[in-house]
């Protein structure tokens, strides 16, 4: 049995974005027949195939790696830390794309950050969700969630500081998920809960729980300064809700750009007035619902399950003609 193995700094048990995604691709090559293990530095085996993520923190893997075996293929599946921070500065990263067989990023937007010379070796996978139930919306109140850690990346409090700016007869409600990186962050957030009626920060629930407050929300808000791709994103678009974005490539590359639900970054009353729209305007509620179901096609898993599969079939019969 072919042996691929999968590396992701982000640790096991980890809700981090990328341990989600290795664990899905994970999942689709066991079903083809390989074994696959996830590991968080090259473990040092042999393997016929390497899948990392994070140009940047993976690189001491990429370069042993390639070291030992020249001629075997790596994929490399690029980050939003990767492509929107440390390309600019960390010499790193560009070290990282030249050794890959195959450059991999999670939206469309993403392929015009790779330099040219690299272009033919880009390819872009959406990724995938399985079939989230539905589930019965709070009546009497226009629920929204907020998923995600709670680190400065993600701008986690924007939902907050918009708050004052709703209209005082609005019944917007938020639920707020995903852990506190810093001690600073849990304490505005309890701050947050205390201070607001409408919002709730509920912390690290389990994904269960987690798709479960998404299905019953009439609305998710991701409020990102930078983004590869994010999961959550296509896990609204599986389940149908619609999202208020942020406009930065990452959501844009995913949603599409003629998506009607985006705000400027960081611009807390540009939400608000999006939120409110969202809730009092029926019929540009519907149009947002129209546009996450066209989507929909994207996110499904047969999708993206054919389409590693056709990558790693190319990439091992390729190493086998060297």
């Amino acid at each position: 049995m072919r042996r691929i193995e999968i590396i992701t700094p982000a640790p096991p048990g980890s809700l981090h974005g990328n341990r989600v995604t290795a664990k899905r691709w994970q999942s689709f090559l066991r079903q083809l027949g390989y074994r696959v293990p996830i590991t968080e530095s090259w473990s040092g085996k042999d393997a016929d195939l390497l899948i990392t993520l994070h140009a940047y923190r993976s690189h001491a893997s990429i370069d042993a790696f390639k070291l030992v075996y020249p001629n075997r293929p790596l994929i490399l599946i690029l980050t939003g830390t990767d492509l929107y921070r440390d390309m600019a500065n960390q010499p790193e990263v560009h070290e990282s794309m030249a050794l890959a067989d195959a450059l991999l990023v999670l939206q469309t937007e993403a392929l015009r950050l790779i330099p040219a010379k690299w272009h033919h070796k880009a390819t872009v996978i959406h990724q995938s969700v399985s079939q989230i139930p539905k589930q019965q919306k709070p009546k009497g109140q226009f629920s929204v969630s907020v998923i995600g850690h709670l680190r400065p990346e993600k701008d986690p409090f924007c939902i907050v500081r918009a708050l004052p700016h709703l209209h005082s007869h609005s019944q917007i409600t938020i639920q707020h998920l995903g852990m506190a990186m810093s001690e600073e962050m849990e304490t505005i957030a309890l701050q947050a809960t205390k201070q607001h009626g409408r919002y709730a920060w509920q912390g690290m629930v389990s994904r269960q729980a987690t798709l479960r407050t998404l299905a019953r929300s009439h609305a998710m808000v991701i409020s990102s300064r930078m983004e590869g791709g994010a999961h959550v994103v296509s896990e609204a678009i599986a389940a149908g809700v619609p999202v208020l974005a942020s406009k930065i490539a990452g959501n844009c590359g995913l949603l599409g750009k003629d998506y009607l639900g985006y705000f400027p970054v960081g611009d807390e009353k540009a939400l608000a007035r999006l939120l409110y729209r969202a809730e009092t305007d029926q019929l540009f509620y519907k149009r947002l619902q129209k546009q996450v179901k066209k989507l929909q096609k994207l996110v499904q898993p047969g999708h993206e399950r054919s389409s590693i599969q056709k990558l790693v079939t190319r990439l091992l019969k390729s190493s086998k003609a060297h």
